[in-house]
C-alpha cells in the first residue's frame, strides 16, 4: 500500500466558541491576559501526568516570553473536544494547541499507531528511542496539515485494570474489556477477550454502568480515574509505552514574534526532556497510591501469559507495517538495529 496519505482528507470544520469559556463552568487553569492569547485543550483531568507536562510548558513559555504569551490549559475535555477531535480542531483554529492520544488519530495517518503498537516498545528507554526515530514522520503529518508537533506525552506502559486478576488466557477470554485504539482491540479480539473501543471520557460512565469490565490502561491512568472504585487489579502486561502528541496550529504560532516563536520551540524541547524523566519515576508512585487503596498488583505477570498475548498481537503489528508502508519498514528497522547493538 502507499504511504502517502492526502491532506486534510474529509475534515469536518468547527466553530470558534465566542461564549466565555468560564461563564459555560469549564474547567480551566489560566494566567493572566497578555498579547498572544491562545486555548489549550486536554481531554484528561488536571492531576494526570500530561495535563501537569502542559501546565510546565505553558509556565515556561510564560517565563520565556515575559508573559507576551498568554495560554489557557482546559483539562478534562471542557472545551468539548476529544483527543480524536483535536486534530481537525486544531488544523481549523477552533483550539491553537491540543494534547492528544496518538492512537485515536490511526484514522488520519497509520503513522499515529505507532507508539501503541503492542509488545514493540515495552519500556520508557525503548518507546523513546522509537519516538526519536519517528518524530520526522510524524512531524510531517502535522506540517502537512498546518499544524506543528511540539512535544510528546509519554504514558507508564498500559496494563490490565480488572476485578480479579487476569494473568492467564482464560481469564481473559470474553471479558469486556475497553482498548483505547485499533490495534489493541485487534490484539485483544485475537487474544480471546471482548473488546470495546472507548475514548477516555467514557471509561468510567462505562464502568459503572457495566458496560465494560476491564480497560487496557496505564496504572496512571487508573489511578487519575479513581478505578479502585470499580476495579480491585492491575495486571502489568507491558502492552505498549502510547504517547500523547502536543500540537499547534501554524497560524497561530506564525502570528507570535520571531522571539517568541523561538521561545515556544524552547519550551517545546524543554517539556520533551522533562516528560520522558517524568515517566520514568510515575509508575513506582502510581503503585503506592494503588497499594494504599487496596489494590492488588500483579508485576509481573506470568511469562507464558505475555508470550501469549505477544502472539496475538503480531498480526497486528504486520498488518500495520502493510498500512503504514515504506515509513513503517524504516522506522522500525532503525529501532531494532538500535535495539540490538
Amino acid at each position: 500500500m502507499s504511504d502517502v496519505y492526502p491532506k486534510r482528507h474529509f475534515r469536518p470544520t468547527f466553530a470558534k466558541a465566542t461564549v466565555p469559556l468560564l461563564a459555560l463552568g469549564m474547567t480551566a487553569v489560566s494566567l493572566p491576559a497578555h498579547s498572544a492569547g491562545m486555548d489549550f485543550s486536554n481531554e484528561y483531568n488536571a492531576s494526570s501526568i500530561h495535563a501537569q507536562g502542559d501546565a510546565w510548558f505553558i509556565d515556561r513559555v510564560h517565563e520565556l516570553t515575559d508573559g507576551d504569551v498568554d495560554i489557557t490549559l482546559h483539562t478534562g475535555g471542557s472545551l468539548g473536544f476529544r483527543s480524536g477531535d483535536h486534530f481537525y480542531a486544531v488544523a481549523d483554529n477552533a483550539v491553537q494547541i491540543a494534547d492528544s492520544l496518538s492512537g485515536t488519530l490511526g484514522g488520519i495517518d497509520p503513522i499515529f499507531l505507532l507508539s501503541s503498537l503492542p509488545f514493540v516498545a515495552d519500556d520508557v528507554q525503548s518507546a523513546h528511542r522509537l519516538y526519536e526515530i519517528a518524530r520526522p514522520a510524524y512531524q510531517e503529518v502535522f506540517e502537512d496539515n498546518d499544524q506543528i508537533l511540539l512535544y510528546a506525552s509519554p504514558w507508564p506502559a498500559s496494563g490490565i485494570w480488572s476485578e480479579g486478576p487476569v494473568t492467564s488466557m482464560a481469564e481473559l477470554e470474553d471479558l469486556k474489556i475497553r482498548s483505547y485504539d485499533r490495534s489493541g482491540t485487534a490484539t485483544l479480539v485475537n487474544a480471546g477477550a471482548a473488546p470495546v473501543k472507548l475514548s477516555w471520557a467514557d471509561v468510567v460512565p462505562q464502568l459503572a454502568t457495566g458496560g465494560i469490565e476491564a480497560v487496557l490502561t496505564s496504572a496512571e491512568a487508573g489511578a487519575n480515574g479513581s478505578f479502585w472504585e470499580h476495579l480491585s487489579d492491575f495486571n502489568a502486561i507491558q502492552y505498549a509505552v502510547p504517547l500523547n502528541m502536543v500540537h499547534m496550529n501554524r497560524d497561530a504560532f506564525e502570528s507570535l514574534s520571531e522571539e517568541d516563536q523561538q521561545a515556544v520551540l524552547q519550551a517545546a524541547r524543554e517539556t520533551d526532556a522533562h516528560n520522558w524523566n517524568v515517566v520514568k519515576e510515575r509508575v513506582a508512585e502510581n503503585y503506592v497510591q494503588l497499594e494504599e487503596h487496596g489494590v492488588a498488583i500483579h508485576d509481573p505477570v506470568p511469562a507464558e501469559f505475555h508470550d501469549a498475548l505477544a502472539k496475538a498481537a503480531q498480526p497486528v503489528v504486520d498488518d500495520w507495517i502493510d498500512s503504514t508502508g515504506e515509513r513503517a519498514i524504516r522506522i522500525l528497522d532503525a529501532f531494532h538495529e538500535e535495539t540490538d547493538e
